[in-house]
């Protein structure tokens, strides 16, 4: 399975949400899976990418050219796929990942899960994101899109195009998965 990842590409993270991050892309790489990111050598996106790359797994990183001169790209990366521009990363990651789970992230975040969820609700694919809540980092988000569904903003239940998952164990519920051989 690809399973593509949106998360922060900032370093002042909470130590929480790295280690996390560590146990998902362990479980990724372990379970055979492939991870289509962002690319980016920042924040989680360095971790859940060197992760993943450290316990065998493959990467697929799609990365803005205007990254390139900042040397800012993954250095674990198996794929490298230059885009133009922040829309073209999204399309490409919508139609390379199977399943997409959202990590702790910032504005970028905010924009690649709401995208996501926007082509879903109009009929563009079917793909639901996960949204993984450590440490309870989505729940304004999801308070938000409660009192959007309430007031009915939302064409369907906020469920149609999200789960919200606050486990690892969580995750790979979700995603009808097990877990394979622990990391170490």
């Amino acid at each position: 399975m690809r399973i593509g990842v949106f998360c922060s590409a900032n370093d002042a993270i909470d130590k929480d949400f790295i280690r996390l991050t560590e146990e998902l892309g362990c479980w990724i790489a372990n379970a055979g899976h492939t991870l289509v990111y962002g690319g980016c050598d920042i924040g989680l996106m360095r971790v859940i990418g060197q992760t993943v790359h450290r316990f065998g797994g493959r990467t697929i990183g799609i990365v803005p050219r205007i990254i390139e001169p900042r040397g800012d790209i993954a250095d674990c990366l198996d794929v490298w796929i230059p885009v133009e521009n922040l829309s073209e990363r999204k399309d490409l990651m919508l139609a390379k990942s199977d399943i997409m789970i959202a990590l702790p992230g910032g504005i970028g975040t905010l924009d690649e899960i709401f995208t996501v969820a926007a082509a879903n609700t109009i009929g563009y694919h079917n793909k639901r994101v996960i949204l993984y809540n450590m440490k309870n980092f989505w729940d304004f988000t999801l308070l938000m899109l409660r009192r959007m569904e309430e007031k009915g903003m939302i064409r369907g239940r906020i469920e149609d195009f999200f789960t919200v998952a606050s486990t690892l164990e969580e995750v790979m519920s979700a995603i009808n998965t097990t877990n394979p051989e622990p990391c170490e």
